[in-house]
């Protein structure tokens, strides 16, 4: 890697974020908005054109703080763009858009080919495409198809790509094991309309001319390929020497809580409960790996009321109100979020009522989180050791319930919010040094072995389906 600062774009489902970085890996400056849900012609889509105006001025102050040498997109992966003669067709669909009942889950592939369950609304990147067929026939002819971190690549350089995490990333359209298209995929045309197959640390080239001329930066910023953000999660983790090439989990927090097992060199790829929110992604170097995902950050949100992006995590909270929770029997039933998750059918509620003492609720969520978690990880085999990152890192009665749940387990924490941009810079500086050490995680002191026993029941009774 040459001299020269590094921008990070992550454009995830609720905020954007730009860093920027030196070249030793020293943070400059950090920069966030928060995403827009737009209508267009009946649909809800993202807002590609408030992230580029505010990616354009973010990247304008920027220049003036340093030299920039490179640009690395990440992103969220149920977006997929649509390009025709160089222009963005239509505004790519919120994944929350409810999409017309219709025949997709008959063309599906198996679970076992794709990795990719039957998710609600958009969330499986075919859904997407096949609905929009299904509106307007016309919309995919000579289109060219991109994922959402490729999106990004492409309107900073003007170079079209598709890549592998992305793909992965319960799209239904690659096949895991195969690494190839999906017979989906190619049965709809779909696969010959990808855009071109790069890896995620190759640079598609430099920043057009009208982007050098709007953002003041360098036409020479090289702009690189980019990767899906839990992906970038699991690369940042690998630069830990606690984690690197080990037996691990890596569960990144944020809107999404998902968990991404590493499996040992050698170890083979688990059968998964496909209706349970499991899946397989795929890592920077095309491996397959077992994961398990549910909103823990929207239900967070709807439970206590709160925004987690402003950081009201702080470490020590809930802790000396769980005592009373455990003796009064404040418990959370799965879920909030409905169709996702490893409880996809349950209807979320309070078991024997909603404690009115603000302390109590946060408490007996915060349990619920770490109780929901446990299953997670439980169906993907998780083993040996965990790392926590993202902005549920810092909830310390959330990850020290998580330690006494699983007291197998050595259970880290990242102490920095930037770890899926530690991750994407690895791509072009693979040694680089992390910026912080983990923190082992203490188990709290509290038995939770009734609590836990009773919830299981009470969850398997309330709408696990297998």
């Amino acid at each position: 890697m040459a001299g020269g600062s590094i921008a990070v774009l992550d454009v995830g489902k609720t905020l954007s974020k730009l860093t920027l970085w030196k070249a030793d890996g020293a943070l400059i400056e950090r920069r966030t908005r928060r995403n827009e849900r737009v209508i267009h012609q009946g649909w809800a889509v993202l807002d590609t054109t408030g992230i580029e105006n505010w990616l354009a001025d973010t990247l304008r102050d920027f220049a003036g703080l340093s030299e920039i040498a490179a640009i690395v997109p990440v992103g969220h992966g149920a977006a997929v763009a649509l390009l025709r003669d160089g222009r963005l067709v239509a505004p790519p669909l919120d994944y929350e858009q409810p999409l017309p009942e219709g025949d997709y889950d008959s063309q599906r592939d198996g679970f076992g080919a794709t990795g990719s369950p039957p998710l609600p609304g958009g969330l499986n990147i075919g859904a997407q495409l096949h609905a929009l067929e299904a509106h307007d026939p016309s919309l995919l002819k000579g289109a060219t198809i991109l994922p959402w971190a490729q999106y990004w690549a492409w309107l900073l350089c003007g170079i079209a790509a598709s890549e592998v995490t992305s793909l992965g990333c319960h799209s239904d359209l690659w096949r895991p094991l195969a690494n190839a298209p999906s017979a989906l995929a190619v049965r709809r045309g779909w696969a010959a309309r990808l855009a071109p197959l790069r890896p995620a640390s190759d640079v598609l080239g430099t920043l057009t001319p009208a982007w050098a001329a709007r953002t003041g930066l360098p036409a020479s910023v090289r702009v690189y390929c980019g990767l899906h953000d839990s992906n970038a999660a699991l690369l940042a983790a690998r630069g830990f020497a606690e984690i690197a090439e080990r037996e691990a989990t890596v569960l990144s927090t944020g809107t999404w809580f998902v968990a991404m097992r590493s499996p040992a060199r050698d170890a083979a790829v688990m059968p998964l409960p496909a209706a349970r929110d499991c899946l397989i992604n795929v890592d920077v170097r095309g491996r397959p790996i077992p994961s398990a995902r549910w909103m823990g950050g929207r239900e967070a949100e709807i439970l206590m009321g709160i925004d987690t992006r402003d950081g009201d995590l702080a470490a020590g909270r809930g802790i000396d109100a769980l005592p009373r929770v455990l003796a009064e029997g404040h418990m959370l039933l799965p879920g909030f979020a409905p169709g996702t998750g490893p409880f996809p059918a349950g209807e979320g509620r309070w078991l024997d009522g909603e404690p009115a003492d603000p302390a109590l609720r946060r408490a007996a969520v915060h349990l619920y989180l770490a109780l929901m978690t446990d299953v997670s990880l439980g169906l993907i085999g998780t083993r040996e050791r965990l790392l926590v990152e993202g902005r549920f890192a810092e909830a310390g009665l959330f990850v020290r319930a998580l330690a006494a749940l699983r007291p197998d387990l050595s259970i880290y924490a990242a102490n920095s919010h930037n770890d899926v941009s530690y991750g994407a810079r690895r791509l072009l500086q693979p040694d680089l040094a992390p910026l912080s050490a983990l923190t082992r995680v203490a188990p709290l002191d509290h038995d939770l072995v009734e609590y836990r026993a009773r919830w299981s029941r009470e969850a398997e009774r309330a709408g696990r389906t297998a």
